[in-house]
């Protein structure tokens, strides 16, 4: 019974391996990281759509529908 007790605190005390915090911690970076990736491809692409809308002409004599 001694060495069972004995084995479960040293495998309580062991800090190997990361820990349920640090997962945490590297989820909440990497969705950050994606956010900011997001957000400014987004910007970009609405800029360009922007620029290549104001750029084309409509057809001389034509009607838009």
């Amino acid at each position: 019974m001694r060495s069972l007790t004995k084995s479960l605190v040293s495998f309580l005390k062991a800090e190997d391996g990361p820990t349920a915090v640090e997962y945490a911690v590297m989820l909440a970076l990497i969705i950050v990281v994606c956010i900011a990736a997001i957000t400014t491809l987004g910007s970009n692409a609405n800029s360009t759509f922007s620029f290549v809308g104001s750029s084309i002409q409509p057809p001389a004599g034509g009607t838009t529908t």
